[in-house]
């Protein structure tokens, strides 16, 4: 029987219905990112009233039973009836999608804010939120449950004078099914860096969960940079070696777009690190304001090189990678109307922000440089030694790719490629040694699963210029198997010829050793191969448990007592712990950690990307005394029992 299909089965949904239904569309997932995006919600809220004047201090709680309260001491959500829906302007702000004061409307001149459906998707996604309001002598309290106001906005005389807002919610545990606990040192980034974008207004952030914490005292950061910008420039230079001490700093307003611009160049850096925001949203795809101060950088330090002599007439001009290598940037804008591409915010596409990043950033460029020929100087010699560098590594790789005998086929010769031709459904297995790469290729599906051995440890590209990085043979044979293209250029990922590059090492020192060379490589190659998510870490199975006939694989030694601890006291088994990948038989490498069906992969992601680059830094650069300070500070919450020496 067909089931009959008419307008009964037409569902609207009404309110905010449409979240609980679909919350990924809003937040971007129910996992540990879009939990944690509830918070930023809600803070981004209070950063837009200091934006327009009215917030200095904004604090945010963990609290013990699981729920965030965020306060601010802005002007406090309106409480006066709405026109429109006849109820309170803030439960209208809480209960209506795409209800708030970021329309135009005069509220707010810039905000990060852009679709108006913050904070009522934080009470549609709460198990249950209570909002306080302090504005005009009196106390206005509120209290939601999933969506739901629960009473009518309670109100009460106010003795001071006090304004503000505070919104206290638990995220709803039927929504948020794998975790619903939020992670100190991610809101720690993002409220660091939020500090940094907006000078002078002081974030607060405490941790009440003692059980968590171990501890009677309750942990609390505070956050307050007066510097700004260039103090996160700072923040992310401070184990690097600079170029020049004094930050370049450029700030200024133009058909009411704000540009703020911090710029500094170091020594021991072979790559830029260009982050960009715009209103406060960092824009991980970039967008018209990074085109703008790319275009600027390369234009200025060109005309000041013909000017002083450093390029004579004939000499070709430096091109953008040269003049950024060793810079570190952050261009914080902060446009009226933003125009985002997607949802998620993460490109900026105003056309007219390029032009005004380019004009504003180019006059007080030249003008700094022109005042300051001794930070000109060493900055074209550093771009000029770039350029002449990329030279030799263009020869050398030129060198490599006329050796290869067969024209037609440049793909080493190591490389057990797969027969399917589709990047999307192919992936590539990174192991160590022949031995691995034997049972690899007998294990793989050679329909979409490729295996590269690579021999011994590769280059630390962290420390060594370009011209050697092309004549070393093992990161050779990764370019071009898996399609990475040259160093420097835009990322183009029509060009991979594997969609999931997975690194599968020994699961000893030496195995994690190489497994973080080739994060750094990937990382300082070609960052956008991770941070578009195609790197992948494979985990094989540490120990095979056997009883009787049935066999356990175990990842962990937690996992293996786990799985004895459920035997009878008395019972016979047998356990294999694998040292390498060599020593698995092909299948039970397929069973264990190459079957898709079966296997446990981890997705690198890169959620803070200052630190990320300043770890890189600090673990992989040249200089030992911050990577000594570092073993220092973090060596003793180490399990030495699990040293490996």
């Amino acid at each position: 029987m067909t089931s009959s299909y008419s307008a009964d089965q037409i569902q609207v949904l009404e309110g905010l219905e449409p979240v609980r239904k679909r919350p990924g569309m809003y937040i971007g997932s129910t996992g540990p990112r879009g939990l944690h995006h509830l918070v930023y919600e809600v803070v981004d809220n209070s950063i837009d009233e200091a934006l327009a004047g009215y917030c200095t201090h904004v604090e945010v709680d963990l609290n013990a039973d699981g729920s965030v309260t965020v306060t601010d001491n802005g002007r406090g959500i309106p409480t006066d009836i709405h026109p429109q829906t006849g109820k309170s302007a803030l439960e209208t702000v809480l209960t209506v999608l795409h209800a708030g004061g970021k329309f135009g409307g005069g509220g707010y001149k810039v905000s990060g804010g852009l679709h108006g459906v913050g904070v009522s998707v934080v009470n549609a996604l709460s198990e249950s939120i209570e909002v306080t309001v302090w504005r005009d002598k009196k106390v206005h309290v509120q209290r939601y449950e999933r969506g739901i106001p629960i009473n009518e906005l309670q109100t009460k005389p106010h003795k001071d004078n006090r304004t503000g807002t505070s919104v206290t919610f638990k995220p709803d545990a039927q929504i948020f099914t794998t975790v619903t606990e939020f992670d100190y040192i991610t809101l720690a980034g993002r409220l660091r860096e939020l500090a940094y974008l907006n000078a002078g207004v002081k974030i607060t952030f405490t941790d009440n969960r003692l059980e968590l914490l171990k501890s009677d005292q309750p942990k609390v950061e505070s956050y307050e940079y007066k510097g700004g910008i260039r103090e996160y420039v700072e923040y992310i230079n401070r184990d690097k070696q600079p170029l020049h001490e004094e930050i370049i700093f450029v700030q200024g307003e133009r058909h009411n777009v704000q540009v703020e611009v911090a710029l500094q160049w170091c020594t021991d850096a072979y790559s830029d690190n260009i982050l960009g925001f715009a209103n406060n949203i960092r824009t991980v795809d970039g967008g018209t304001h990074l085109e703008g101060l790319k275009a600027v950088l390369t234009r200025s330090l060109n005309s000041i090189a013909r000017k002083r002599n450093k390029l004579k007439d004939n000499d070709s001009n430096l091109s953008g990678e040269h003049v950024r290598e060793g810079l570190t940037a952050v261009i914080s804008v902060k446009v009226p109307e933003p125009e985002f591409e997607g949802q998620t915010k993460t490109k900026l596409g105003n056309t007219e922000v390029r032009g005004i990043v380019d004009s504003l950033v180019g006059e007080i460029l030249n003008e700094y440089l022109e005042f300051h020929p001794n930070v000109a100087d060493s900055v074209l010699d550093k771009a000029i030694q770039a350029f002449k560098a990329a030279e030799a590594a263009r020869h050398a790789r030129e060198l490599v790719r006329r050796k290869s005998v067969l024209e037609s086929s440049p793909l080493p010769g190591k490389l057990a490629d797969c027969s399917s031709r589709d990047p999307e459904e192919s992936e590539i297995y990174l192991v160590e040694g022949d031995s691995a790469g034997g049972s690899a290729k007998q294990g793989r599906d050679r329909r979409f699963q490729a295996i590269l051995p690579l021999r011994g440890k590769i280059l630390n590209i962290e420390k060594t210029d370009d011209a050697k990085i092309y004549k070393n043979n093992e990161i050779q044979s990764l370019i071009t198997a898996i399609g990475l293209g040259v160093k420097g250029e835009e990322f183009d990922s029509s060009q991979l010829r594997y969609h999931r590059v997975v690194i599968m090492t020994d699961a000893d020192v030496d195995g994690a050793h190489i497994r973080t060379l080739l994060l750094t490589f990937f990382y300082r190659y070609q960052k956008a191969l991770i941070e578009q998510g195609y790197v992948y870490i494979a985990c094989p199975p540490l120990y095979k448990l056997e009883r009787g006939r049935n066999h356990y694989y175990c990842y962990s030694d937690r996992e293996l007592q786990q799985q004895i601890a459920q035997f009878p006291a008395n019972a016979n088994y047998n356990i294999q712990r694998f040292k390498g990948l060599g020593e698995m038989m092909p299948q039970q490498l397929w069973d264990t950690t190459m079957n898709p069906e079966t296997r446990m992969m981890k997705q690198v992601e890169i959620e803070d990307a200052a630190e990320a680059d300043r770890i890189f830094t600090i673990l992989m650069g040249d200089r030992v005394a911050p990577r000594r300070e570092f073993i220092e500070t973090y060596g003793s919450k180490l399990d030495l029992a699990e040293l490996d020496i």
